[in-house]
């Protein structure tokens, strides 16, 4: 039996809420942050500051920003409690694994003695004050977990370095160049919101349940975990490994196509006329490319590009560029998506709170296509129990 619904697959096409965090619009390519353009932020401002941006709704005052960085400091470095944990994971777990149980650990952490489920929900104050200690914490865990890999202890934080270049510090222990620094913020900023997405709708879908702040972001993790999704920038690097130099892109796409092979890296669900984001990114790793002095990076990049585009007309998406520039700076492929959650916090914690603000359940339909009602053969119904069932009026005499 089929009902007779109209079944929009993904949700695809349907328009489920309103929110004032980010506006993507697939008919002009641009994507804007509480109004501002996402290429006009990263060209001007902190990750910092469009953090405070996406959680407060204006870009804050030298005041506020200095408030919220003396706020978060005391986050930075590596609580011996989530230390702890991540050790005692394998090696060889995947580094989202580590990010997903550092996070749930804070969060169990911060929430002890809360009492009720109900004093879990928080203020907009405690919100605002858990979403900045997970923007503050995460780039300590993610830079741990490449350091164990490597066999390295975790680094301190720097008291007098910002976000990006603090970042940066405790992943390799050595104080970055300007240039790097810049396009590692440029990333993050470029990342840190998208809308709708499929994670940003996990973290919305939870806290419509009434649960709290770090359990959405746990299971938003566990969205953006997926190759669909936040994975596609391993994918990419793994890609090029694969294809070694631009001269072999050509007979490697007659393969990959003939295989149906998806190529990650390429392709969007909502642009279909290139990814907005994308010569923001593009222009970061040419930076990087030219400092590294990795001419044959950039070869292989355009020479991918320009074939895929012109045999499918699919235009790369902030996956593509941002994959192979996070390889330039030195992080490891697995380390990738971890980078990803600890820009995407700022998004999904914005519509967290958004989503309290004015909440409802979220609780869709499903259309039935199993069989028609049957019965268990041998079966006798307890009458006198379903009669009370339907009328429990009788039940209380």
């Amino acid at each position: 039996m089929t009902d007779t619904n109209e079944i929009k697959k993904g949700l695809a096409g349907v328009t489920v809420d309103y929110t004032a965090v980010s506006k993507v619009n697939p008919e002009t390519n641009s994507l804007l942050y509480r109004g501002y353009p996402v290429q006009e932020l990263a060209a001007t401002q902190s990750f910092e500051e469009v953090a405070y941006l996406l959680w407060n709704g204006e870009l804050p005052t030298p005041e506020q920003l200095a408030a919220q960085t003396a706020d978060g400091k005391p986050h930075r470095p590596l609580a011996p409690e989530v230390k702890a944990a991540i050790d005692a994971l394998p090696l060889d777990s995947h580094p989202m694994d580590e990010v997903r149980t550092a996070v749930s650990v804070i969060g169990a952490i911060d929430l002890a003695g809360d009492g009720s489920v109900l004093d879990a929900v928080g203020t907009v104050e405690e919100n605002r004050a858990r979403s900045l200690h997970l923007f503050a914490a995460l780039p300590a865990i993610v830079a741990y977990g490449q350091r164990r890999r490597h066999g390295l202890d975790a680094v301190e934080p720097r008291e007098d370095l910002g976000y990006a270049a603090n970042f940066l510090w405790m992943t390799f222990g050595e104080e970055p160049d300007e240039i790097v620094v810049d396009a590692f913020n440029r990333s993050m900023i470029l990342y840190a919101e998208h809308s709708f997405n499929a994670s940003t709708f996990t973290a919305r879908v939870i806290t419509s349940t009434l649960s709290d702040l770090y359990s959405a972001v746990v299971g938003a993790i566990g969205a953006l975990k997926g190759p669909l999704h936040g994975g596609a920038n391993e994918a990419v690097l793994h890609i090029f490994e694969e294809i070694g130099d631009a001269e072999n892109v050509e007979d490697w796409l007659d393969r990959a196509l003939a295989e149906k092979r998806k190529i990650m890296g390429f392709g969007h669900r909502v642009y279909k006329r290139g990814d907005s984001r994308v010569p923001t990114m593009k222009a970061a790793l040419d930076e990087l490319v030219q400092y590294y002095d990795r001419p044959d990076v950039a070869a292989l990049y355009d020479a991918l590009e320009n074939d895929f585009v012109s045999r499918k007309g699919i235009y790369p998406n902030l996956d593509y560029p941002s994959g192979p520039a996070y390889n330039l700076i030195g992080f490891d492929t697995l380390t990738f998506t971890p980078l990803f959650v600890a820009a995407r916090v700022v998004g999904w914690t914005a519509h967290i709170m958004e989503q309290m603000a004015s909440n409802a359940l979220i609780r869709p339909l499903s259309a039935y296509n199993g069989p028609d009602e049957r019965h268990v053969e041998g079966y006798v119904a307890n009458t006198e129990a379903i009669r009370l069932n339907e009328r429990p009026e009788e039940a209380a005499v």
